[in-house]
């Protein structure tokens, strides 16, 4: 299954390279200018992420959701915990009941495909992957964020060799087609919000295969039950 998805995500990623060129780290008010609508809010998502992070062992692991993402998430004994609001376009309404605030905001920017709570454990390290789909771009935000001695954020995200230090409130809008890793190097919990965006200005038949991607996706999400978690 892992050679399947890693086989896909290559000829997916060499389509859209052929056409589309851009740097790993994004302008935000230009690609996805309701970023800016979580951040204003960012206090109360983390109010409801600190709320499902107090039962964290009802929240699946990522491989527990994606079994060919395994390598990734079930590299070493730390677990890298994902909270699903929304994935591909289908909502997961007993978890968008849980976080009323932060559905409000997802149901006001409907160009959001995919929303999540990453919780990671503390010394938890995802090693260097690439994401296979260059038709949406993903958008960061730090919610609670353990600080190292130096003040800088602790957990650290590196995209294309390059270390970003995401503090609470701190977001960050990229490519994740390039290969990037995350390390918390902390004695605690770090906890973000994640979303896929479509990514805007892209020729008219990309944007065509897009949404057939997303649009087969999701309907693999309703038959696997994954919007049950």
């Amino acid at each position: 299954m892992n050679r399947l998805y890693d086989g896909a995500g290559d000829l997916l990623r060499k389509v859209y390279d052929h056409r589309l060129q851009g740097p790993a780290v994004l302008d935000a008010e230009r690609f996805f200018p309701n970023g800016a609508r979580f951040v204003e809010q960012w206090r109360a998502v983390r109010e409801e992420a600190l709320e499902v992070a107090g039962r964290i062992a009802s929240v699946p692991r990522f491989h527990e959701l994606m079994a060919s993402q395994a390598d990734i998430s079930a590299n070493d004994d730390r677990d890298w915990r994902l909270f699903v609001l929304k994935a591909y376009g289908v909502s997961v309404a007993r978890n968008m009941a849980r976080c009323p605030r932060t559905a409000k905001l997802l149901r006001a920017c409907p160009e959001v495909l995919s929303a999540s709570i990453s919780f990671l454990a503390p010394h938890k390290h995802i090693p260097p992957h690439r994401g296979p789909f260059r038709g949406i771009v993903r958008f960061h935000l730090g919610l609670s964020v353990p600080l190292a001695s130096d003040g800088r954020a602790a957990a650290v995200l590196t995209i294309d060799g390059v270390p970003h230090y995401l503090a609470d409130g701190d977001s960050l809008l990229w490519d994740d087609t390039y290969t990037h890793e995350v390390t918390n190097n902390s004695e605690q919990m770090r906890a973000a919000l994640l979303l896929d965006v479509w990514r805007p200005e892209m020729p008219w038949d990309l944007k065509l295969l897009s949404r057939a991607i997303v649009t087969v996706v999701g309907a693999g999400v309703r038959l696997t039950g994954m919007e049950s978690f």
